[in-house]
């Protein structure tokens, strides 16, 4: 098994307070995962580790053969500020800046890419718009559009679907299964456990702690829902690190 990801008794967290606390696990390369679990049970907290936004309170993360410059990372839509005066065409431009750096130009065949990563989302004829104008839905098109530039071997999204409409939700799912069956790895924090049910083979629950991991079908039991329901309502926000994870 290659893996992507290990957690190795991982705690993360704010102020010395875990978010996420003793997860342990790989993820393999290739592999398609969702995040889910109750409101506050650590799943952004955890993306962010990974993206190296949070550095451990405890334990560690091991990305595999995946460096820093092969991670694309998709926020959740209010972290992104949408007053900036971009266009969608430069929105998506920068997905290529890795290879361009931040204000290099871009030549003939890079915007060819450009222009196929907009006509893969379905924003033809949006390339002149200030992203402010977009709708919800026009705006995550958008941003799985830089995402398809950043070519990115783990790609990391954080409730990619919120607030969008239905049609938007199929044709970005239709690019979550693309990078799935071209062997990238793909994490992403989901709400919606009938979409996770239908479309995500793999799943991990978290309540803080881990609940299960797993095949989807086997983690999304009642059971197990229940219980991460009832962790989360028991778990203290103002712990601390335990005692030997400080140490």
């Amino acid at each position: 098994m290659t893996v992507a990801l290990r957690f190795h008794d991982l705690t993360l967290g704010y102020d010395r307070h875990p978010a996420v606390h003793h997860l342990d696990g790989a993820v393999e390369a290739g592999a398609l995962v969702a995040v889910v679990g109750p409101n506050g049970a650590g799943k952004t907290t955890l993306l962010k580790g990974i993206v190296g936004l949070l550095s451990p309170l405890a334990g560690a993360i091991e990305r595999g053969a995946v460096g820093p410059q092969d991670v694309a990372y998709l926020p959740q839509t209010l972290e992104i500020d949408r007053s900036f005066p971009i266009t969608v065409y430069d929105l998506v431009a920068l997905g290529l800046w890795r290879r361009t750096g931040l204000f290099g130009g871009i030549d003939r065949q890079q915007r060819d890419r450009v222009a196929a990563a907009i006509a893969t989302v379905g924003l033809q004829g949006f390339e002149a718009r200030i992203i402010g104008t977009l709708s919800g839905g026009q705006m995550q098109r958008a941003l799985f559009a830089r995402l398809l530039l950043q070519d990115a071997r783990l790609i990391l999204l954080d409730e990619p679907f919120a607030s969008i409409d239905s049609q938007t939700v199929r044709d970005l799912l239709e690019i979550v299964a693309r990078w799935h069956r071209e062997q990238r790895t793909v994490v992403a924090v989901l709400h919606d456990l009938d979409l996770v049910r239908a479309r995500i083979p793999q799943t991990l629950l978290l309540a803080r702690e881990p609940v299960a991991w797993g095949a989807t079908a086997e983690v999304l039991s009642a059971e197990n829902l229940l219980r991460a329901r009832r962790m989360c309502e028991a778990f203290d926000e103002t712990a601390e690190v335990c005692a030997e994870d400080a140490a």
